[in-house]
């Protein structure tokens, strides 16, 4: 516990002082089914809430649930929904934002050793084209991007460790922003009309430790997230235009504390920083503090 408190400690100062959140589009949060731990019961359910204080000041509160149903000690699948709503100069808006569908199959389980994947789709509520008295916003206000999306992944699992890769592909672009900061009166967000967005490729690594009394559960994390080329939009005169700066990699590093209440509950709470990010994130995923708050039962 010596040596675990000061990496806490050190985690909350950074996030608090600069933190960047991983990816509204979500391959981050699904990296969570990824989890090695066989459930005894067959139902899950989670309740969480993201904090971020995002570009311009824009505050941003992003809820979610998540259900869970355990088909065998190998096969599960999950559903969530989320909601965000953000505040700015610009106003206030809130939505609906993506439903996720993943899947997570374990492989036999050998000596201190396991494979298992996902896979899955995001689905957006909407074209991220909402407005705020009738003025086009940027892609921080959106709830969502507005792609639908594949996401596949692998995970191994040694003993405490935990080292996971993902790949989100958006395979459909319904994004009708409609925001051009020429227009805005302002330079602090990018023009994003009729966005495009480029892949996202993950790879995380993940340790485990646990209290004495089993109670309090710590995970750091180390995450690299590789943007794979640079996202586009259209310009004023019609014509696509990339955003010079937006491809590239983000290295996060995160702390997951959990407390267990019983045997059927817990929460959980998630701090992050970041090491290296990308020059420009036009799609509005700029966070300079984050922190969430998650509570699970299964039952």
């Amino acid at each position: 516990m010596k040596k675990i408190k000061p990496l806490f400690l050190l985690l909350i100062l950074n996030t608090i002082s600069y933190a960047q959140g991983c990816s509204d589009a979500g391959i981050c949060s699904v990296g969570n089914s990824f989890s090695n731990e066989i459930q005894e019961s067959k139902n899950g359910i989670e309740l969480g809430s993201i904090f971020g204080k995002g570009e311009a000041d824009v505050i941003s509160i992003s809820s979610y649930i998540t259900y869970t149903r355990n088909f065998s000690e190998r096969f599960s699948l999950s559903g969530k929904v989320t909601y965000s709503q953000a505040s700015g100069e610009f106003g206030t808006r809130g939505q609906f934002g993506d439903a996720y569908a993943i899947g997570n199959y374990k492989f036999k389980k050998m000596t201190n050793k396991q494979w298992s994947s996902l896979f899955g789709f995001k689905f957006p509520f909407s074209s991220a084209n909402l407005k705020i008295n009738g003025y086009p916003i940027p892609l921080d206000y959106q709830a969502s991007l507005g792609t639908f999306d594949a996401i596949v992944g692998i995970t191994f699992n040694y003993k405490k460790w935990d080292f996971n890769s993902a790949l989100q592909l958006p395979i459909i672009n319904n994004n009708k922003n409609s925001y051009f900061k020429e227009y805005s009166g302002t330079d602090d967000f990018p023009s994003t009309n009729l966005f495009e967005r480029k892949p996202d490729v993950l790879f995380r690594s993940n340790y485990t430790l646990k209290t004495t009394n089993q109670k309090f559960t710590f995970r750091p994390n180390l995450l690299f997230i590789y943007h794979l080329g640079e996202d586009s939009y259209k310009n004023i005169f019609g014509n696509r235009e990339r955003i010079s700066g937006s491809e590239g990699l983000t290295i996060n590093g995160n702390l997951i504390t959990s407390y267990s209440i019983n045997s059927k509950s817990s929460i959980e709470l998630s701090l992050a920083t970041p090491f290296v990010v990308r020059t420009i994130r036009p799609d509005g995923l700029t966070r300079s503090i984050t922190a969430g708050f998650t509570y699970k039962r299964s039952f």
